[in-house]
């Protein structure tokens, strides 16, 4: 594995075209006899895509030294000829214009900046061409030294683990410790690790027991590091190893691994207490090939005895295979549970078994009182591995319920069988060939497969008008027989599209009434799924078909549209009218084998949007006229079989804007007597504009004027005449005096 990472820095030069070399963030600090990677890529350059890269070195004040090159095979430097030569210094492209300097082991002569160029191939120098990084290699000084654990301990004893890992401190380096256990034919699994930053981290089969402390950690005085596990079981026999590490603290606060040792401390023997069993794993049925079903048992003897009062329960796990070499520094693997079955017979799951457990996919049995089953209906390639059983005894407590006095984990069972990768073929072939616009193209497409067993097939139909222009998918069918339109089905032809199943490995595409637009070339796309009972399909495999094209020449008629209008200003009320003037040329149809679709636009503010649909009519004379807010209508006529008119009865000012028609051509194919429509025709935009007389604007709020003031002057008028009339009269009466010798002496 090398060690590797990226820093880009940019240098704005103010032209297009800015030149970045750029190489690992440092300084890097690493260990004598380790490999060591130095990233070098270049970006924003011109010139050929694969650019060249050249290394050199520098210590100290002295002058660089030619390390290697992607352009001169003779550019290193005598002195690392050798090494050059043997394969420890290497230069490795990564692509066009990333390398990696690679040194298998490194030295503390290496130390060094080490500098990448690239040679210009820009039109103007801009731009940095070279950037480098400090490397400085330490000594190896890592040890670890264990001290050796009891090499027999009883069932339920405890076991001390002590080991000391040290270095000499001359750069900031830390420190971590694992302890790992490796059982017969078994990897080695981590218990638990003290890391660099002093937390401490559980392997995968251990935080339930390191939470409910039965491991511990005890530290010396001498500053080794000491784990106790607890409560021993026969699980924990087998070969401790002590595992230290030195760490550094780098870029962007990333902990790195820089070195690391393996020391085994020694074997520890579990003594087992009574009831003394007898466990063995053993296959009843072994897979040949990918999806031949696997089944193990697990068998205890020596237990009739202690049957007659207590119970036994099963836990199954399982390890991967070791996978290809990698990283040497790595040296674990992983065991996973798979399930389990407690003292009463309840079924509990592993976290990545739970679904094919579920499903039955999977089955954990117990058939015989002392047998114990594992089977795999369809086994898949991921179960390849070391199986092993782990058996619990539990005997009636004090207390009234179980508790467990002995636990058995049988020696790993591999089981592995050769994987032969799949393979598809698919063959498309033309069954019916379109010559003709209006015709019917059919290609079937048949399907061949290796090493795959009982697989569904889904397919693409898929088509492009070119060899070098965009995909589309016309149809597609799942392996559950689901038919989808893909993007390229126009909606009015989905009747004319059939994909079917005619065989166990055969599917059969239909077109029909091909057009000009069909044009092109078909495939299929093919893709193999297997599934598991009770599962989703899962893909294994696809393939596509050769190519099959559809091409016929067909000439049809060219048509143009025009527009124009009687008058473009008009007062309200008045009735306007626009003509739309379609022509054709070339192929000219006969009128009976010809018709139009055709559509009104307004658009009141100039060079708007496309503005609001008025009326249309389609190519069979159906009219259709849009809901209107305004007090004035429109209708349509055609006054021939080329030209259609816009009439606009009872204007208003609402009216006015910019009107345009849009047709498309729809004629009979001469060759083919189907309809094919032309492509759809836009005319130019002619403005209206309805203008508002002065007289009609005064002489309504005139005669209303005049009418409310004669209206309101009657009305003062008849109040008036009812007041004097009725309530300012006088309505006292002086009676006559009787004696008219009085009245004269008044008067």
């Amino acid at each position: 594995m090398y060690l590797s990472m990226t820093c880009v820095c940019v240098f704005s030069l103010g032209v297009s075209h800015a030149r970045v070399v750029s190489v690992s963030p440092g300084p890097l600090l690493r260990v004598e006899g380790q490999p060591v990677s130095l990233r070098c890529d270049v970006t924003d350059y011109e010139g050929p895509r694969e650019q060249d890269f050249d290394w050199t070195m520098q210590q100290g004040g002295a002058g660089p030294i030619q390390v290697i090159s992607t352009f001169d095979p003779k550019y290193s430097d005598v002195s690392l000829s050798d090494r050059v030569a043997s394969g420890d210094l290497s230069v490795v492209r990564l692509g066009d214009s990333v390398v990696e300097l690679r040194i298998q082991e490194v030295r503390s002569s290496d130390s060094a900046t080490y500098l990448c160029s690239t040679p210009s191939t820009d039109s103007l120098f801009s731009g940095n061409y070279k950037a480098g990084v400090t490397l400085k290699v330490i000594a190896n000084t890592l040890k670890v030294a264990p001290e050796a654990p009891e090499p027999v301990v009883p069932e339920g004893g405890d076991i001390t683990l002590s080991c000391n890992v040290t270095r000499h401190f001359t750069d900031p380096t830390y420190l971590s410790v694992t302890w790992s256990l490796r059982r017969p034919g078994i990897p080695l699994v981590d218990i638990l690790t003290v890391g660099p930053d002093g937390d401490v981290v559980t392997g995968s089969g251990s935080a339930q027991r390191y939470a409910d402390g039965g491991l511990r950690l005890a530290n010396r005085r001498d500053g080794a590091f000491g784990l106790v596990v607890a409560g021993v079981t026969q699980a924990d026999a087998g070969m401790y190893v002590c595992t230290g590490r030195e760490w550094i603290h780098e870029e962007g606060g990333q902990w790195k691994n820089i070195m690391e040792k393996t020391v085994e401390m020694g074997a520890v023997a579990v003594t087992p207490t009574e009831p003394n069993f007898a466990v063995t794993l053993t296959p009843s049925s072994t897979p040949q090939v990918t999806g031949d079903p696997t089944e193990l048992a697990c068998h205890v003897t020596n237990i009739t005895h202690f049957l007659a009062g207590g119970r036994l329960g099963v836990a199954w796990e399982y390890t991967p295979l070791p996978g290809p070499p990698g990283d040497r520094l790595t040296t674990t693997q992983t065991t996973l549970p798979i399930g389990s079955l407690d003292a009463h017979g309840n079924l509990k799951s592993g976290t990545l078994y739970r679904d094919r457990l579920e499903s039955g996919a999977i089955l954990l049995t117990r058939v015989e009182p002392d047998t114990f089953k594992l089977r795999f209906l369809r086994t898949q390639e991921v179960d390849m591995g070391a199986y092993a059983c782990s058996v619990t005894a539990w005997t009636p407590s004090r207390q009234g319920g179980m508790e467990k006095v002995a636990e058995f984990l049988t020696p790993p069972l591999t089981v592995q069988w050769e994987a032969k990768r799949p393979s598809l073929t698919a063959v498309a072939q033309r069954v019916r060939e379109a010559v003709a616009g209006g015709a019917t193209f059919e290609m079937s497409c048949t399907i061949s497969h290796v090493h795959l067993q009982d697989p569904g097939y889904s397919v693409l139909v898929q088509t492009q008008e070119s060899l070098d222009s965009a995909t589309r998918t016309v149809l597609s069918l799942s392996p559950d027989s689901v038919l989808q339109h893909g993007g390229a089905t126009d909606p009015n032809r989905r009747d004319s599209l059939v994909l079917t199943k005619t065989g166990p490995a055969e599917f059969r595409f239909r077109l029909a009434g091909v057009q000009q637009a069909d044009r092109g070339f078909y495939w299929c796309d093919i893709t193999a799924w297997t599934k598991q009972p009770g599962q989703a399909w899962t893909k294994a495999v696809s393939a596509k078909s050769n190519k099959v094209q559809i091409n016929f020449q067909e000439t049809g008629p060219t048509f143009a549209v025009a527009i124009r209008s009687d008058t473009t200003t008009l007062y309200p009320w008045e009735t306007a009218k626009m003509v739309c003037a379609l022509s054709v040329s070339g192929a000219s149809p006969k009128s009976d084998d010809l018709a139009y679709e055709v559509r009104w636009y307004l658009t009141r503010l100039r060079g708007g949007n496309k503005g609001t649909l008025l009326a249309s009519v389609d190519r069979f004379g159906l009219v259709k006229k849009e809901a209107r807010n305004a007090s004035s209508d429109v209708s349509l006529e055609r006054t021939d079989t080329h030209t259609y008119a816009l009439n606009i009865h009872a204007t208003q000012d609402s009216d006015s804007g910019e009107y345009h028609c849009q047709a498309t051509p729809w004629y009979l194919s001469a060759s083919t007597g189907a309809w094919t429509h032309g492509a759809e025709l836009t005319s130019t935009k002619v403005f209206l504009t309805v203008r508002f007389p002065m007289w009609d604007s005064l002489k309504l709020p005139l005669l209303y004027g005049s009418v409310a003031s004669v209206s309101v002057g009657l009305f003062s008028l008849l109040l008036g005449f009812i007041c004097a009339h009725c309530c300012c009269r006088n309505t006292t009466h002086t009676p006559r005096s009787r004696n008219k010798l009085m009245d004269l002496e008044m008067d």
